[in-house]
C-alpha cells in the first residue's frame, strides 16, 4: 500500500535569500519562483518544501555534464577477461619461491643487507608474505642499534634504517641525523655527491612529523642536490647504472615513496629492478612477477563481479547524466587494498565508489535544488517508502540502489560479527549528502565561501569519511564501543586522509571545473580571500598537503582505534588521491595516464617467462 506524505509533514525550507558576497545566477531568478535562498550553514538539517511547490513557475534549472565521455571500458570486454595464471601450478610455484626468499632472509647477517632486502620486498609488493620475518629483523635491529648516533658515517644506511623503522611503528628520533651536520648546523656539503645517501635521506624526510626541523632541512638539502644530479646527467650519454639512477631520482622527486600506493609502485619497480645490475636477487624478481599476476587474477574476478552489479542496477543507461567510471572506481580500490585475499573488500568498496560518483553528479550536475533537498532529507530519514513517494523517478532508482546496498553490507556484518552497523553507515551517507547540499546552495546563490569555510565542508564532501567508515567495518570485527565512537566522530586520521584527498582533487580538477562553472574550490577560495595568484595558491595547497601528511604521520604513530589494516587503508586513500590527480582529473577524464595504469595493473600480466 502506498504511503502518502502530506506537504505539511515535510520539513520547511526556504531557498535563495541573498548572502554576503553572493552573485546569484541570473537564470535562477524566476518571477514568483517557489524557491528562495536560505542562509547557508553546513550543519543545517535541510529542507522546507514550499506549499506552492507545484507552481509552474518553480525554478527547475539543471546543469549539464556533457563534457564527460562514455566509459571506454565496455561490459563485454570486462566479462571476457581471462588469465593463464588460474592454473594451480602457478600458485604452487609461488609457494616454493616464498620458501626460497625466507631462506635468503634467514642467511642474511649484516644489518644493512637485511634492510636492503626488506626494502626491495616492500617495493616489489611482496613484503606482506614475510611479515613475521621482517618484524623479527626490524625488532632486532631496533633493540641493538644506537638511536642517537650516525651509523658508521653512512648516510644511506642511517636513512634507510630510520625510514623502515618509522614505517613499521618504531619510535626513532630524527636526532640520528645530527651526526651529518656541519659546525653551522647545516647538512655537510661533502654529502652532495652521495646520491644513494641523498635519495635515502630524501625518502626518509617524508616520514617526518610536526616540529622536526631537521627533517625539513633534510628534504630541502637532499632535493636540491638530487635535482642538480638529474640536470647534470639527464642529457648526457651515461652508463646504464647512472641512467637508472637518474630514473630512480626523477621518480622520487615527482612523488616520494611514502606518498605512492604500493600496487602502482610495485608495477613500476618490477621493471626497474629487472634492469638493476647490482644487488638484484633473481628469486625476488621471479616471485614479484608471479605474485603480481596471481593477484591480478583476483582483481579481474572482482571487476567482473562489480561490472555485473553495475549493469544490473542500470545507472549507466538510466542515469545518463552521471559519469560511468566503474573501472576507474575499481582502480581506487586496488590502490587501497591489492592483496589477493581482500576480494570482498574490493568488491564492496568499488560499489561504494560508484554510488558516490553517481550521487555526486546528481548534486553537482543534474538535480534541481528542490530535488536535492528532498533527496538529502530522505537519506537522513532512511525511509524507502517515503523515497518512493516523494522523489522524482531518477532519484528513486538511485536511492533504492543505495538503500539495498547499505542493508546488504549491514546484514553481512551482523551475520559475521554481530555488529548492527546500519546507523553508522546511514549517518555517513547522510553527512555526505548534507555536505553536497551545502555546495549546491553555494553554487545556486553564487556564494563565495572563505577558505576555512570551504574546507570545513569540503573534507566531508570529498567522501573520504564515508569511504573509510565502510572500510573500517569491512576490515575489522571490533565490537568495542570506544572504537565505534572514535569512528563516528571521524577521528583525526580520517580527517587528515580526507584533507589530502580534497586538496589533491582540487589541484587536479579545479581548472576543468572552473571552465564548466562549478562552485569555487580551495584554490579559488584562497585566491579570492588573499588576492594571491593561481600559481601562489597552488603552492599554498601543496604546502598544506605536506603539513597534513606530517600530522597524519604523527597520528598513525599513536592511533587509538585498534586496526592496523584500517590505518593502512586511510594512508592508501591519501596516496591514491595524489596519484589519481597527479596529472589532472584522472578519475573523471579518461586520460592516457589513467588508462595506462588500468591496463598495466588490471588487464595486462607481466611477462613471467622472460
Amino acid at each position: 500500500m502506498a504511503l502518502h506524505y502530506p506537504l505539511s509533514l515535510l520539513p520547511k525550507f526556504t531557498l535563495f535569500q541573498t548572502l554576503p558576497n553572493s552573485k546569484p545566477k541570473p537564470s535562477c531568478v524566476v518571477p514568483n519562483c517557489a524557491i528562495r535562498c536560505h542562509q547557508l550553514v553546513a550543519s543545517s538539517s535541510i529542507i522546507e518544501v514550499s506549499d506552492d511547490q507545484n507552481n509552474n513557475n518553480t525554478c527547475h534549472q539543471r546543469r549539464s555534464a556533457n563534457y564527460f565521455q562514455p566509459s571506454i571500458w565496455h561490459y563485454d570486454y570486462i566479462q571476457s577477461l581471462k588469465s593463464d595464471y588460474v592454473e594451480e601450478s602457478y600458485a604452487e610455484e609461488g609457494d616454493e619461491l616464498k620458501e626460497e626468499v625466507r631462506a635468503i632472509l634467514e642467511k642474511l647477517e649484516d644489518g644493512v643487507d637485511q634492510l636492503e632486502v626488506i626494502d626491495d620486498l616492500q617495493r616489489l609488493g611482496v613484503a606482506n608474505h614475510f611479515s613475521h620475518e621482517i618484524g623479527t629483523i626490524l625488532k632486532n635491529i631496533y633493540n641493538h642499534e644506537d638511536k642517537k648516533g650516525k651509523k658508521n658515517n653512512d648516510l644511506y644506511a642511517t636513512a634507510l634504517e630510520f625510514r623502515l623503522l618509522r614505517q613499521h611503528g618504531y619510535d626513532v628520533s630524527s636526532e640520528v641525523f645530527n651526526g651529518f651536520l656541519d659546525h653551522k648546523g647545516d647538512f655537510d656539503s661533502d654529502l652532495s655527491d652521495d646520491i644513494l645517501g641523498l635519495l635515502a635521506l630524501y625518502e626518509a624526510s617524508f616520514h617526518s612529523m610536526e616540529d622536526e626541523s631537521i627533517l625539513e632541512e633534510a628534504r630541502d638539502f637532499s632535493s636540491n642536490h638530487l635535482k642538480e644530479f638529474v640536470n647534470k646527467n639527464i642529457v648526457n650519454e651515461n652508463t646504464t647504472e647512472i641512467a637508472l639512477s637518474v630514473e630512480l631520482v626523477q621518480h622520487s622527486l615527482e612523488l616520494p615513496r611514502h606518498w605512492r600506493p604500493l600496487r602502482l609502485e610495485a608495477r613500476w619497480f618490477i621493471d626497474i629492478y629487472e634492469r638493476t645490475q647490482q644487488n638484484m636477487v633473481p628469486t625476488l624478481l621471479k616471485l614479484a612477477k608471479l605474485d603480481f599476476n596471481l593477484a591480478q587474477v583476483s582483481h579481474q574476478e572482482d571487476l567482473k563481479h562489480t561490472s555485473r552489479w553495475w549493469k544490473r542496477i542500470g545507472f549507466g543507461e538510466k542515469l545518463s547524466f552521471a559519469r560511468d567510471r566503474l573501472v576507474e572506481n575499481f582502480l581506487w580500490t586496488v590502490g587501497l587494498a591489492s592483496e589477493a585475499h581482500l576480494g570482498h573488500f574490493r568488491r564492496v568498496m568499488t560499489k561504494v565508489n560508484a554510488l558516490i560518483t553517481t550521487i555526486d553528479d546528481i548534486y553537482d550536475v543534474y538535480g534541481t535544488l528542490e530535488e536535492l533537498q528532498l533527496f538529502t532529507y530522505v537519506v537522513e530519514r532512511w525511509d524507502i517508502n517515503m523515497a518512493m513517494e516523494i522523489l522524482p523517478d531518477y532519484m528513486k532508482l538511485c536511492f533504492h540502489a543505495l538503500y539495498n546496498f547499505v542493508n546488504e553490507v549491514a546484514f553481512d556484518s551482523l551475520k559475521e560479527n554481530g555488529n548492527h552497523i546500519i546507523p553508522h553507515l546511514q549517518k555517513a551517507w547522510a553527512d555526505l549528502c548534507k555536505s553536497y547540499l551545502v555546495e549546491a546552495k553555494w553554487y545556486h546563490s553564487g556564494y563565495e565561501p572563505s577558505f576555512e569555510e570551504y574546507m570545513e565542508n569540503a573534507w566531508v564532501s570529498i567522501s573520504a569519511p564515508l569511504i573509510l567508515v565502510h572500510a573500517y567495518f569491512l576490515l575489522t570485527n571490533s565490537t568495542k564501543e570506544e572504537d565505534f565512537i572514535c569512528l563516528e566522530k571521524y577521528s583525526e586520521i580520517i580527517r587528515f586522509s580526507a584533507t589530502i584527498l580534497r586538496l589533491a582533487d582540487d589541484l587536479g580538477t579545479s581548472k576543468r571545473e572552473k571552465e564548466t562553472g562549478d562552485v569555487a574550490k580551495s584554490i579559488e577560495c584562497y585566491m579570492n580571500e588573499t588576492g594571491a595568484s593561481e600559481a601562489d595558491a597552488r603552492m599554498h595547497i601543496n604546502l598544506l598537503i605536506w603539513k597534513t601528511w606530517k600530522k597524519m604521520n604523527k597520528e598513525v604513530s599513536n592511533y587509538s582505534c585498534n586496526s592496523k589494516s584500517f590505518i593502512e587503508i586511510a594512508l592508501n586513500l591519501a596516496r591514491m588521491s595524489l596519484c589519481m590527480y597527479q596529472h589532472g582529473d584522472g578519475h573523471s577524464v579518461q586520460d592516457l595516464e589513467t588508462k595506462n595504469r588500468i591496463m598495466s595493473l588490471i588487464f595486462q600480466p607481466i611477462d613471467f617467462n622472460c
